[in-house]
């Protein structure tokens, strides 16, 4: 089911035995794990009635054993198991449980947390506690690209949990809609652009977007209107989307915007050399998304955390759109030229704009 549809239950407690919250989108799992403390439990009840476990140290079956038992302290329960996808077996484990392939995480038969089968949750929940709610969180493995396999495992494994909500990465559009929904909630008067530079910068993250949204509410206090501006001041990878926009401009081969935008750089005193040094990185990105077939955020994602290369989401969605605007040859002949101005702006020359305008006029040729 969906985020809304499972709110929506919440609203009128209808309450499961157990869920499986499945995907590593943050800002509606934990929306959906409020909704759910607040229909199962009061404020009063959660102090004896909330219990955490780790699927990555314990086994499934003390969760299990736990949700059998009845407590002298608390008659409405619920039981939080984090990590689930932990619990799913790997390498030559689930070739003995069955004849899936090898995980492509653990061929050697080793794998992370403690292992364990499904029976004794199969078993329980043909006959659950009443009062009792267990909430299995699986947050490692989007829903989309190479993940999306992975998280199917998971939800196969828990197979005995028929609730599964689903926490999908949101589209631009649907987190346009979200942070406009947040910016009325907040009571905060935000200009379309700076909404829109918003959403860009944190390329769709609602989490991130919900987070700097609470701290420009200190910003709009007296009814003050949020303007791009504020955006660039406050919000972390603002700066680095008006370096982006140059990468976007120069994509689009449109030599009058990414002059402007060039200026726009000068004007807030971006060091050139570190503007130049961003790009230098998103074209050998994107080359490298290009030439290993990579066609969305997520894949471009996984595949550079698997050689060692931290990216945020937000990176990801950045060398996803270069690559999809430049041709490899286009890359290669960026690359060349970001190299001969790293040069020049190394040497002694008349302006490092100068030398940047040079190279913008040269890649728009």
């Amino acid at each position: 089911m969906s985020p809304a549809q499972f709110l929506g239950r919440m609203k009128k407690a209808d309450l499961a035995p157990a869920y499986l919250f499945l995907g590593s989108q943050a800002y509606d799992r934990r929306r959906c794990r409020e909704a759910l403390l607040d229909a199962h439990l009061t404020t009063e009840e959660r102090v004896e009635g909330i219990t955490h476990y780790d699927l990555s140290k314990v086994a499934l079956a003390e969760v299990v054993d736990d949700a059998r038992a009845f407590s002298l302290f608390a008659a409405k329960r619920l039981i939080i198991a984090s990590s689930a996808e932990a619990a799913v077996p790997k390498g030559s484990r689930a070739a003995a449980a069955s004849n899936e392939d090898e995980d492509d995480e653990g061929g050697s038969g080793s794998s992370e947390g403690v292992w364990t089968d499904t029976s004794s949750l199969v078993e329980y929940m043909r006959s659950p506690t009443p009062g009792v709610v267990i909430l299995f969180e699986a947050t490692r493995y989007g829903l989309e690209g190479d993940d999306k396999k992975k998280a199917e495992r998971v939800a196969k494994h828990f197979s005995a949990v028929k609730e599964v909500v689903e926490l999908a990465a949101y589209r631009a559009d649907d987190a346009r809609r979200e942070a406009q929904a947040m910016a009325r909630q907040l009571k905060i008067a935000i200009e379309p652009a700076a909404l829109e530079l918003l959403v860009e910068s944190l390329a769709a993250d609602v989490a991130r977007i919900s987070m700097e949204l609470e701290k420009l509410s200190l910003l709009a206090v007296g009814g003050k209107s949020i303007t791009p501006d504020d955006i660039q001041a406050m919000v972390p990878d603002a700066r680095s989307s008006t370096i982006f926009a140059l990468v976007n401009t120069l994509g689009r081969r449109d030599r009058a915007r990414s002059l402007a935008v060039l200026d726009t750089l000068v004007r807030e005193g971006e060091y050139l050399p570190l503007a130049l040094a961003f790009l230098s990185s998103q074209f050998r990105q994107a080359l490298i998304a290009r030439e290993a077939n990579l066609r969305t955020s997520q894949q471009i994602q996984s595949h550079f955390q698997k050689l060692g290369v931290a990216m945020w989401g937000s990176r990801a969605e950045q060398v996803s759109q270069t690559a999809t605007k430049f041709s490899r040859r286009q890359l290669e002949k960026g690359l060349q030229l970001i190299f001969e101005t790293d040069r020049d702006l190394r040497s002694a020359r008349p302006d490092d704009r100068i030398v940047m305008e040079n190279f913008v006029l040269r890649l728009t040729a």
